[in-house]
């Protein structure tokens, strides 16, 4: 299987999604691309310092996440499947986190953050201990991993990046680092899979509204196509266990439509009434909140391996 490495250039990056892009290469199924990507705001690091990206152009096509690719994989078409294995995610050596400071919703008003400047955490890190460290001296361990891994929705022009969809883009799910394997359904011929959003390290919820947000120096993804596998929504297959996804404005429709997925999941894996999966998922399964950034909303399922005998 062939091996490509995208770089975060002018000819590779976007600010938005879109059936109408260009694919920066075409692969076949099987095939590995290694992705190097800039932070969420379209910032490299070099020599400790921030870099915006001097050809971010003005307008709707660049006005979201960066994003590297679309990536064209040979032979995709709507109702397949994209499985994305995870291989490897490095972080780059620096990052930053906002937190409250000159918005006025109501989230922010309810915690007493609304108005005034915004405070940041600048993280310096280190990819190889796979810690980082603040301005203020507090040290967390790193679980880098990709916010936005998706695809286009199936209508012409500019989408925005900012909310997650069936077809993936904006999930920012903390489980989907290195190890885990994550399935999208297929919404538009060839795919046309884009990644970015690099987070080093990021509580479900996202609670303030962004992560450790920080470019990254490696992703390695190795896409094939399922045809075998029908979803109408995100699934991932993660160290901590099988994950489903429930993404809506409300949030309790969010958790529902992710637990409807965890019970087509119980069921395809063990030969039981949906009634008895629903009680089996009251007891092995955790609903968690991905995260109540976005507008949409997530929900993310997940039945740890090895609960059921």
């Amino acid at each position: 299987m062939a091996v490509y490495t995208i770089e975060p250039e002018r000819r590779s990056l976007h600010g938005h999604f879109s059936p109408d892009l260009p694919p920066v290469i075409t692969i076949e199924s099987g095939d590995t691309v290694i992705f190097r990507t800039l932070d969420s705001a379209w910032r490299s690091v070099c020599d400790g310092e921030y870099v915006p990206f001097s050809e971010r152009v003005e307008g709707e096509k660049d006005k979201g996440h960066a994003l590297c690719g679309p990536v064209a994989i040979s032979g995709a078409n709507p109702g397949m499947t994209l499985e994305i294995q995870i291989v490897d995610v490095r972080p780059g050596p620096k990052g930053r986190t906002g937190g409250g400071g000159g918005s006025s919703n109501p989230r922010s008003e309810r915690l007493g953050v609304a108005g005034g400047e915004r405070h940041s955490l600048v993280w310096t890190l280190d990819p190889d201990a796979m810690r980082a460290k603040n301005q203020h001296g507090q040290t967390i361990e790193l679980r880098p991993f990709l916010g936005v891994m998706g695809m286009p929705p199936p209508e012409p022009g500019i989408h925005p990046t900012r909310p997650p969809r069936i077809w993936g883009g904006n999930l920012d799910c903390k489980e989907l680092g290195a190890g885990s394997t994550l399935f999208l359904p297929i919404p538009v011929e060839h795919g046309l899979f884009s990644v970015g959003d690099g987070h080093g390290a990021q509580g479900d919820g996202e609670v303030s509204g962004v992560a450790l947000e920080c470019p990254i120096e490696r992703a390695e993804l190795t896409l094939l196509l399922r045809d075998d596998i029908p979803l109408t929504t995100p699934r991932a297959n993660a160290p901590s266990g099988w994950i489903t996804f429930g993404l809506h404005e409300d949030l309790n429709e969010a958790s529902l439509i992710a637990l409807e997925a965890m019970l087509d999941l119980i069921c395809e894996q063990i030969d039981i009434h949906r009634k008895d999966a629903l009680a089996l998922a009251s007891v092995v399964v955790d609903l968690r909140i991905t995260q109540i950034a976005n507008g949409v909303h997530g929900v993310h399922a997940v039945l740890p391996h090895g609960s059921v005998f």
